[in-house]
This record gives C-alpha cells, sequence and structure tokens, in this order.
C-alpha cells in the first residue's frame, strides 16, 4: 500500500472518530486559519470549491460526491474546479470535465493551493455559517477548498440543468451506440440486485433499505402500460443481475429484453436515454434519471430528493401509482 493511500486511510479513521464531538472542526487547519484571520468580505473571492470522487465506491455514489462539489461550490459564491472520476471510462462517457478548470490543473499551472473542508449538515445553519466563516477568511487567496470525503448533498437535482448540458454535449455523445429504436417507445427498468441480494441472508439493515421485489416493478410496468397510449411500438428494457428465472413475472410481457449481462456503461447510457426511466433505490438508476431528458417512474422513499417536476414521477412503496401520478403520465405522452 502506498504512503499517500496509507494516509488517507488514517485520516479517515480519524475524522469518523471525532465526527459528531465538539472538538471536530479543530482537526482542520482552515479553522484554524478563519479564527486568526478576519473575514475579508469587502475582496472578491478568487477561490474555486471541488469534491474528490470516492475511488472505492461505484460510480452513482462517485457522482454524487462530484455533484456535491458543484452544489456547493455555488451555494458559497465560488467556482466550481472539476475532480476526475475513479475511471478513464467513466471519466470520457459523463464529459463532466470536458473545456473546465481541474483542481490539478490550478494548482499545479495557477498557483492555486488546496485546503481541507470539514464535514458539515447543510441543514444545520450553524455548520453552514462556520463553512462560510473559513471560506471568507481566505478570500484574499487563491484556494481550491476540497470538500470532505463524502460530503452530503440531499437535492441533486439542484445542478440537473447543468450536468445534463455537459453530459449531452460532450464528446463522447458522437460515439454512443444504443440498441434503442427511435421507431419504438423504449422503456428502461433498473432493478438494483447484486449487492443487495446478499442483505436477504445476513440481515443487513443497510443492504435491506435498498431491495424492492419483482412485483413493485412489475405493479408499476401495469400502470405506465394502461396509461401511454402510443402508436409506436413498446420495447421493454429490463437492466440488472442475476439469471433469467428471477425474472419470470415480466413473461407475460411483450417485447422484453433482458439486459442481465450488459455492462455498467451500456446499462447507465441506457437508462439515460429510455424514453420512460423506471428506477430502483440505487444510486445507479437515480444518476441517469438527473441526466435523463425523458419520464422518469422513481420510488417515494430515496435518500435523495426529486424536483416538483411534471417528468418525474413518484411511486408508493407497493408500486402503485396515485390519481395524480397516472394522470400526469397520461399528460405527458399526449403531449
Amino acid at each position: 500500500m502506498s504512503f499517500s493511500k496509507i494516509k488517507k486511510r488514517i485520516w479517515s479513521k480519524i475524522v469518523g472518530a471525532s465526527r459528531g464531538r465538539f472538538y471536530y472542526p479543530m482537526i482542520y487547519a482552515s479553522w484554524w486559519h478563519a479564527l486568526f484571520f478576519r473575514n475579508n468580505l469587502a475582496i472578491e473571492t478568487k477561490s474555486y470549491v471541488s469534491a474528490v470522487p470516492n475511488r472505492g465506491a461505484g460510480i452513482g455514489h462517485q457522482m454524487a460526491n462530484w455533484i456535491a462539489g458543484l452544489w456547493f461550490s455555488r451555494e458559497f459564491g465560488m467556482q466550481h474546479a472539476h475532480t476526475p472520476f475513479s475511471s478513464e471510462q467513466w471519466e470520457r462517457l459523463l464529459g463532466f470535465g470536458e473545456g473546465k478548470e481541474s483542481l490539478d490543473f490550478l494548482v499545479i499551472n495557477k498557483g492555486y493551493r488546496k485546503v481541507s473542508l470539514p464535514l458539515f449538515d447543510e441543514f444545520n445553519l450553524k455548520e453552514v455559517e462556520l463553512i462560510r466563516k473559513i471560506t471568507t477568511s481566505y478570500n484574499d487567496k487563491k484556494i481550491v477548498f476540497v470538500l470532505e470525503q463524502d460530503q452530503f448533498y440531499r437535492d441533486q437535482y439542484g445542478v440537473s440543468d447543468e450536468i445534463q448540458e455537459r453530459f449531452h454535449s460532450a464528446n463522447a455523445r458522437r460515439n454512443d451506440q444504443l440498441r434503442y429504436s427511435p421507431e419504438n417507445f423504449n422503456i428502461a427498468i433498473h432493478v438494483r440486485r447484486g449487492d443487495i441480494v446478499s442483505g436477504l441472508t445476513s440481515r443487513n439493515p443497510n443492504l435491506l433499505m435498498r431491495w424492492q421485489d419483482t412485483e413493485y416493478f412489475k405493479k408499476i410496468l401495469i400502470s405506465v402500460l394502461n396509461t401511454i397510449q402510443t402508436d409506436k411500438i413498446i420495447q421493454i428494457y429490463l437492466f440488472s443481475q442475476g439469471e433469467r428465472e428471477d425474472f419470470s413475472e415480466f413473461d407475460e410481457f411483450d417485447n422484453v429484453e433482458y439486459c442481465l449481462e450488459s455492462g455498467a456503461q451500456e446499462s447507465f447510457l441506457h437508462m439515460v436515454f429510455a424514453d420512460l426511466l423506471i428506477t430502483s433505490k440505487s444510486s445507479f438508476s437515480y444518476k441517469p434519471a438527473l441526466l435523463s431528458k425523458g419520464i422518469k417512474v422513481c420510488p417515494r422513499d430515496f435518500w435523495h430528493g426529486y424536483p416538483a417536476n411534471e417528468k418525474w414521477i413518484i411511486a408508493d412503496e407497493d408500486g402503485s401509482l396515485n390519481t395524480e401520478s397516472v394522470s400526469r403520465l397520461s399528460r405527458l405522452h399526449s403531449e
């Protein structure tokens, strides 16, 4: 293990042990800077904010980290510095950094310095005010503030317009290969399995909260098929992991393609470009929903928020759609 990895692991343990204690912010040099230097409110800040995607996490988790950096750069009145994703393939596919200033470029070529910020609760005014106090104490300096690993930002849709623009204008879009036909109305369903299957036997509460039976998705699909009116052929693509017999509930539907061995990037791309996407309790389908310009049907209880937007339809825990959701779905497809 490299020295840098050892340092990161030790720091992570220190943060975990001290978070929530009164002295937690004091382990950061930036807290001490704010203590001894006055806020320079009269000086326009030159600073940036960035967040490092968690290298050990899946792409949905990494995107949540990255999006938090973009959101909080806006909230604190600074510019955003791009930090690449752990995989070059995902970096290229998403295209979020194309033509943008990166953290490394600013530090290596423009004389900026990295300064770490403590974790904070975005809904705790006292903690947010501390972050403002810290950042404004550096207003006369060239700083890239780096959010602590896994800084949480709940309502990730707050930057959906910008990340959609970055994604849909990226160079990668020239080489996208989709199995969809524009002649069809394409429905993508993401059924989260893989890691959470073990939760059924281990009774891991963190995994159990993410489990949804196939009947949930079947019920939503029936509502969708009974509501939309189209002259196009409806083609259904089910993205998941497991064996074909695990999804026998869908045998009654016509034109279902079981995409159980599709790669992560292929699945992600098809979820983004579906005419209608049915998501699961998973960041892996929530993030394509943020990038999608189509209709999204999502589970009510999820750890990130949904916008009050016509194209976002919320399903109840049992997969049922209330009268308002059905009406909205019918209205959307008739437009």
